[in-house]
């Protein structure tokens, strides 16, 4: 078993399992190219414009530069995307994030009291937005980035208060046994 499924308990099921929506890359995937280029264009320089030692130490100075930059701009924030977790079971809902230090939140479905989300213009071109989940013992909790958060939301909402969803989020109650009234 892998993750998420060995944080799972015994007969608890896994219904969904997202990494924040691709977005949350673009930044970083620009600045490595931007960074690159700059890089590849003072190295240039360096090679054309100084001798010796001189250009050895231009030339690890740009490296080091640009290693510095893509490693706190680029590296830091993929596996920062890569290490965040949104779970959802047939219990609970789970998240987990972290490199260095793992935090995690775990929601019982029984607590949750409302289940809403958020997607201005631009997020929902990309297919994502913000999940927001109250809880009957706090603030609500606000999820930034996930994605299809329509269908996220039809499916917790589905789970936590037994209603299916269609694709225009109307919804009908099911009944003990699942039938629709």
């Amino acid at each position: 078993m892998g993750y998420p499924e060995d944080v799972l308990a015994p007969e608890e099921q896994l219904i969904l399992h997202r990494h924040p929506h691709w977005k949350m890359l673009f930044w970083p995937v620009v600045t490595l190219i931007v960074v690159t280029a700059l890089a590849g264009f003072a190295g240039g320089i360096a090679s054309r414009k100084a001798e010796g030692t001189a250009r050895s130490a231009l030339l690890i100075t740009v490296l080091v530069v640009w290693l510095i930059i893509v490693v706190w701009r680029c590296v830091a924030p993929i596996l920062s995307w890569k290490s965040t977790h949104f779970i959802i079971t047939d219990r609970r809902v789970l998240v987990r994030q972290g490199v260095l230090t793992h935090t995690g939140i775990d929601i019982p479905m029984s607590r949750i009291s409302s289940v809403q989300f958020r997607h201005g213009l631009f997020d929902r071109m990309l297919g994502t937005g913000t999940l927001i989940i109250e809880s009957s013992s706090s603030e609500p909790l606000e999820f930034d980035d996930i994605p299809a958060v329509q269908r996220v939301h039809a499916l917790m909402y589905h789970q936590v208060f037994g209603v299916d969803h269609d694709e225009y989020g109307h919804g009908e109650y099911r009944g003990e046994h699942g039938e629709y009234r």
